[in-house]
Order: structure tokens, then sequence, then C-alpha cells
């Protein structure tokens, strides 16, 4: 990764990026989970001079709706820390996927139980959410299944409308913990589990995202752009939190918004302003004013 630096944007050397890539939450939206009129003429701007835009996020796809509305022509969000890619033009349409294994599911669950007594579980699937009963309910749905986790994991069951949840591969599993500290729990679980997967957090509180082994918003990213033809180096990344650090160590220019957490300031080149601040919409005004 980049050593620490404070640069202005226009002080960057280099052409103009072929792509931006943002996260959503703490860095895109403000904290009201809005986009701002400025945010949206940026994005807008950044299309018209032939930057594509990605949003990348720990969102799922039916969460997309905070920002399909404002997207013009950027199409495309990489969801789940990169377990889905979304065309956010055809209905939140998931056009590829990149599953947790059961396997390796219930091989971390095991970890976890034994690592951090008091974890609870929930598990996104390209169909739906579904959790524990001890999980607490932040996000409601009234298709979901609630039951063990290990049932949750089965190959065989239904949701709570009673379709098939046989074809609904798992995009992420998630771990919560009603005591520990946040980093502590994320620190915990890779040194027991993170053998059998990528584990990563992008909450306040003590909830770690769970997928696949080399699966993560940077590697979904470099997929993106390979079949695109751009290089990392033709990349511009913005992020706030640890889920964030492997995109903006593989970007050829990052940033870190000013209310990041501090491991990612530490490990990105540049800074903006906070989320609060459109410093999203900063540097692109930036960028597209001072770069040819």
């Amino acid at each position: 990764m980049h050593p620490a630096a404070h640069l202005a944007p226009a002080d960057v050397p280099g052409p103009r990026p072929r792509l931006i890539a943002t996260d959503l939450d703490g860095t895109l939206l403000h904290d009201d989970k809005s986009v701002s009129d400025r945010t949206v003429e940026a994005l807008a701007a950044a299309e018209r001079a032939g930057v594509e835009v990605f949003f990348v996020t720990g969102r799922p796809a039916r969460w997309m709706g905070v920002v399909s509305g404002h997207v013009h022509g950027h199409g495309l969000a990489i969801c789940a820390n990169g377990a889905a890619v979304v065309d956010l033009h055809r209905g939140r349409r998931i056009v590829q996927v990149r599953g947790l294994g059961q396997n390796d599911a219930l091989t971390v669950v095991q970890a976890l139980r034994d690592a951090a007594p008091g974890v609870n579980f929930a598990v996104e699937r390209t169909g739906g959410f579904h959790y524990e009963p001890s999980y607490p309910p932040l996000h409601l749905d009234p298709s979901a299944v609630v039951a063990p986790v290990e049932k949750l994991l089965a190959e065989e069951g239904t949701d709570g409308t009673g379709n098939p949840v046989t074809h609904q591969p798992v995009l992420k599993l998630l771990a919560q913990h009603p005591e520990l500290e946040p980093d502590a729990f994320l620190a915990l679980a890779r040194l027991s589990a993170g053998h059998h997967a990528e584990i990563t957090r992008s909450s306040p509180t003590a909830l770690l995202e769970i997928s696949g082994t080399g699966v993560s918003k940077a590697s979904t990213l470099a997929l993106c752009c390979a079949q695109r033809g751009i290089s990392a180096d033709e990349v511009v990344a913005f992020g706030d939190m640890p889920n964030d650090l492997e995109m903006l160590g593989w970007a050829g220019t990052s940033y870190a918004m000013a209310n990041a957490h501090p491991d990612v300031l530490a490990a990105t080149t540049h800074r903006t302003a906070s989320n609060e601040e459109d410093g999203v919409a900063t540097v692109i005004e930036r960028l597209l004013t001072h770069r040819r």
C-alpha cells in the first residue's frame, strides 16, 4: 500500500483517470444516506468526460436504490464486498456472483463459536437476508428465514415465501457480537478463521462481513477493470472503512475520507473532505478541471 501523504488533488501528477471506484456509506453518501446535488452533478460530469464510475460497497443489491436513481449512465455496482456485480439499470439485476461455499461457511461458523462465545450469525443470499433468532433485527425482512445458521446454510430449504434457496448462492456470512470491541473482534476472527474466508468489517459496531476466499472489493474491481482494458494505474478509489483497504491499495490513486477509520488513513496516499462535506465530489471536480 501507498505510504501516507497529504496532497491536494490538483497536485497529483498524471493523466485523467479512466475509472472512479467509490464506496457508498461513509464515503459518497451523507450520514442520512442521501446523495447531494453536488455529488450527482460530479458523477454526471465524470460521465460526460468519459470516466466510468463504479460503486463498490458492502451493501447487497437490494439496498442499491439509494444511488440507482442518481447514476445517469453509470450502470454497475460491485456489491456485498465483491461477491456480486449488479446492473443498476436493469432492475438491480445481479450479473456476476462470487459466492461463499457452504463448507467454508460452516467451518467459519464453528471456529467463531469456539473463539467468541455469544456470536450471532446472518446469511446474505442472492435472494434475500436470513438470520438467527438472537441476531439483532436491524433490517426486518418479512420473507426472511429465522433459524440457526446451520439451517440457514443448508443446501435444502425454502425462504419465508416458500421459494427454494438451493439456487440462491451465499454472498456473505455476517457475524455479530454483543460485547466485543469491533477491531478486536475482527482480529480474533481473522486469527481463528481467516484461512477459510475473507473477513472484514464496515460497521462501527462489532459486525463482521465474511466472503469467499479471494473475494473482496479489490479482486472483483480488478476483474471488472480487466474486462474493460483498464489498469490499476488508471483507477482512482475512495473509501473510509477496513473493507475498503484492499481496493484502496490496488488502485493507482486512493483517497481516504476525513472521517475514515485510522487504518484507512494510515494506508492511503491522499486525503479528501468528509462524506458530509462531499469529499468525493470535491476530488472529481478537481480531477476533471486539472487533468486533460
